[in-house]
């Protein structure tokens, strides 16, 4: 459909659940932003400034990054939607190793609400953890205003609520909006800090911290990424499929050929945001409580998983591999793939139906994932590299970029289903137009 048919239908009223979707999304992300500008209340703006802005470029610009900027303001969202990727992430690990929370999995929709229940109670408790920590740090470091038991209430309150608001926002867009909710708003969290990104790297080149020629490989560098990126989305493992010749009716119908499609990176940008989170919340710990008599050893920990560390690259890839396999196996099941198939009278040439067709395609799944994960690792820590040579700015390239290519991706590609619905049930609604006129119906 052409962008004057889409326009015409906009406001003729056509595509009006689309339009519903699309304000919906908008006034979910507005909401988010200026959330992100609330501060808690009783701290010292100034000394808070004054503590997180050394903390650009570690893993706190991480977790700020995600949270939209709220941390480092230490708004009613700073712990930002992390806690939840956190409990997604135990849950689902749970649910693999764990025979009830398996089967709970195979009782579909009312098993699944009650996992989200099991995903929520553990939020509640990680974000506890953390507003009880970012309370503690706020006192020690003297940007309380009033430290005491009061302070520590309303600050644990605040920020366990604002995590809360944000998961339920998140479920909202995904249900009334259009894309996955958390990683829109992860999203709209990053795009708001891109700005200040590219005002801090003009700064540089303007006081000869950064070469021209240094920035000019670098946009190149971040366009060759995306411009990667958007290939390996799209790309696919296709698998021929061969269906027998089949009777329907008394009808014989011929042998028919297709192809099972298989993306090369199934599990999209989760085990990017998995990954961080993981390492984001023991960091997290580490900095909250490393200040206590008896617990120094926290620093260590600290320093060694800040990014640019060779063990903070380690474990950052390790983990992008490990919950790569761990969503693809949640979300693709080679043996229900060749169930249907053998079902359906189709066959991969030169592989027997049933388990000989799993096995193969389990193969097939299994490399494809690994290159998928390789990518994705490799793409995420572009960014260490960029910050070790040219001290760039953490948004360019890496998890962000990543982020936002595969959100956008997504987003267009939902916004075109719409549109396809709606072409589909115009087709539909003139056909039976034109058949009840033939019958005499319509005048």
């Amino acid at each position: 459909m052409s962008s004057s048919k889409i326009g015409a239908a906009l406001k003729s009223g056509g595509f009006s659940d689309l339009k519903a979707r699309l304000l919906f999304l908008v006034i979910a992300i507005l909401i988010f932003r200026i959330g992100s500008y609330i501060p808690v209340p009783g701290l010292h703006p100034a000394k808070l400034e004054q503590l997180f802005n050394p903390q650009q470029n570690n893993i706190v610009g991480l977790f700020n990054m995600f949270s939209g900027g709220a941390l480092m303001r230490l708004s009613i969202f700073a712990l930002g939607i992390m806690p939840y990727i956190s409990a997604s992430i135990i849950i689902q690990i749970f649910s693999v190793i764990s025979p009830q929370l398996s089967e709970l999995r195979k009782e579909g929709e009312s098993g699944q609400r009650k996992l989200n229940k099991y995903t929520r109670y553990a939020t509640v408790f990680l974000s506890l953890i953390q507003a009880i920590g970012i309370s503690k740090l706020m006192s020690a470091q003297g940007i309380a205003i009033d430290p005491g038991v009061s302070f520590y209430v309303i600050t644990t309150i605040t920020l366990v609520t604002g995590t809360m608001f944000l998961m339920w926002l998140g479920e909202q867009v995904t249900e009334k909006g259009i894309g996955n909710g958390i990683s829109m708003l992860i999203f709209a969290g990053i795009v708001a800090g891109l700005p200040s990104a590219f005002g801090k790297t003009l700064e540089q080149v303007r006081e000869g911290q950064l070469q021209i020629l240094a920035l000019l490989f670098i946009v190149a560098a971040v366009a060759a990424v995306v411009a990667f990126v958007v290939f390996i989305e799209r790309a696919q493992r296709r698998i021929t499929i061969n269906y027998a010749k089949r009777m329907q009716g008394g009808k014989v119908y011929s042998a028919q050929t297709t192809h099972l499609p298989l993306k090369i990176n199934m599990s999209g940008v989760i085990p990017a945001i998995f990954a961080s989170s993981i390492i984001v919340f023991p960091v997290t710990i580490a900095q909250w409580f490393g200040g206590i008599k008896g617990l120094e050893w926290l620093n260590l920990v600290n320093v060694s998983l800040q990014q640019g560390q060779p063990l903070h690259m380690l474990l950052f890839a390790i983990g992008i591999i490990f919950f790569s396999f761990l969503f693809t196996a949640l979300i693709f099941n080679p043996k229900e793939t060749a169930d249907n198939l053998k079902k359906s009278g189709a066959f991969i040439p030169g592989i027997r139906p049933g388990e000989q067709t799993a096995k193969y395609i389990d193969n097939v799944m299994t490399k494809l994932t690994l290159i998928g994960s390789i990518y994705v690792a490799l793409v995420c820590l572009l960014p260490e590299f960029l910050i070790i040579a040219w001290n760039v700015p953490f948004y360019f390239g890496g998890t962000s970029l990543l982020i936002i290519v595969v959100v956008v991706m997504d987003f267009m590609a939902q916004v075109q289903a719409h549109i396809m619905s709606y072409q589909y049930e115009s087709l539909l609604k003139k056909a039976n137009l034109r058949g009840t006129s033939g019958l005499g119906i319509v005048r």
